[in-house]
């Protein structure tokens, strides 16, 4: 009995060690050396391009809204959740629920104040209510607002938001779509 029991201890010992020290370090080491900006969570100046941002301002392209609320209300904060730091996830308000009837028409007079005739994706949250990316055609229903804030012609706007779309993983996965925080890193270089 003693020398199964030392055998279960050993055994215990070495998986602890192996999968609790020696696996977990050699994927860190392997992530920081084939892929250091996505390991470090892609941070630039500004934030990271993995959790969407807040951008109030008409000087810069919007994201999708989170689960917050709309921006007229308390802000745009992907980092707050139903009031309370650190949550994220989703609303899970059906068609029917008059919260987000509201919301989303407090979304829509929102963009229209600021010039904008907004794309479905620009009044509806995200899954995650963290979403980085819009698609293409919410930039190009966003160019109005940004044109008129920054100065800068529709034309050069348009070829911002075309040099910054990325096209579908692998080709085929998903759609294009944009990065809100690289787009207006690239856009306010511009200025």
């Amino acid at each position: 009995m003693i020398t199964q029991i030392r055998r279960s201890v050993v055994l215990a010992l070495l998986c602890l060690v192996f999968f609790g020290l020696l696996y977990p370090l050699a994927g860190t080491g392997v992530s920081q050396v084939l892929f250091k900006h996505q390991a470090d969570g892609s941070i630039t100046a500004n934030g990271s391009t993995l959790i969407g941002q807040d951008w109030t301002s008409p000087k810069f392209f919007h994201g999708r809204p989170d689960d917050f609320g709309p921006y007229a209300g308390s802000g745009d904060n992907p980092l707050v959740a139903n009031g309370k730091n650190g949550e994220s996830g989703s609303t899970n308000l059906g068609p029917r629920s008059k919260v987000l009837v509201a919301d989303t028409k407090a979304l829509i007079a929102y963009w229209h104040k600021m010039g904008v005739n907004p794309t479905p994706d620009l009044v509806t949250t995200s899954g995650s209510g963290l979403d980085p990316d819009i698609a293409p055609a919410d930039a190009y229903a966003e160019v109005p607002m940004v044109s008129k804030a920054t100065g800068l012609s529709p034309h050069v706007l348009d070829q911002l938001i075309a040099r910054e779309t990325r096209s579908a993983e692998l080709g085929f996965l998903g759609s294009d779509y944009i990065d809100v925080l690289q787009l207006n890193e690239a856009l306010a270089k511009m200025e």
